[in-house]
């Protein structure tokens, strides 16, 4: 069985390479059936429609060999930048049960672009649910350097929590608390 490449995650690859895009579309949050974010992702880079949906990878074994899948860090949603026509188009594939707007347009892309520099860094993350109350803190120094995020002690060390607010969710990654900053 061969390994397929991994998938287009991201809709144009420099949607976060400046400030928030401009044009007629804007954010949307689809809430996906069950297991059908990577599919819409699928249908969304065929319509060249603008998209985001993060991924990590997997390692699983498969028949005794070690394989890498990419899996949706936020199950059940995905990310779009549409203007108002084009969103009743990703309804077309039945792979969506409903689509929420965003109030703050400029929140949830500066959050979405956070994301995207932490797993751009290529460090295992993980899904962050139920974010609890923490302490609100600066990244001081490193490739991180000027995020803001909350911190959590684990048994792995200082994890920074990067949040969504729009869908009370985030990733966390391992940092060197000597790199933070408290604010406040």
């Amino acid at each position: 069985m061969p390994v397929l490449d991994a998938e287009c995650d991201l809709l144009p690859e420099t949607l976060f390479d400046q400030d928030p895009p401009a044009g007629d579309g804007v954010w949307w949050l689809a809430h996906t059936r069950p297991r059908q974010e990577k599919a819409l992702a699928r249908d969304m880079t065929g319509a060249g429609l603008s998209f985001y949906l993060p991924c990590t990878p997997h390692r699983i074994r498969v028949r005794k060999r070690i394989v890498t899948s990419r899996i949706p860090l936020f199950s059940g949603y995905v990310f779009i930048h549409v203007n108002e026509d084009d969103r009743m188009r990703v309804f077309a594939g039945g792979r969506v049960a409903r689509i929420t707007p965003v109030r703050d347009q400029v929140l949830l892309w500066n959050d979405l672009r956070n994301v995207r520099r932490v797993l751009d860094l290529g460090q295992p993350v993980e899904p962050a649910d139920c974010l609890t109350a923490g302490t609100t803190v600066s990244i001081r120094t490193g490739p991180l350097a000027g995020m803001t995020g909350t911190i959590v002690r684990s048994a792995g060390g200082t994890r920074f929590i990067v949040r969504v607010d729009l869908i009370q969710r985030g990733i966390s990654v391992v940092v060197d608390a000597k790199t933070l900053g408290k604010l406040g």
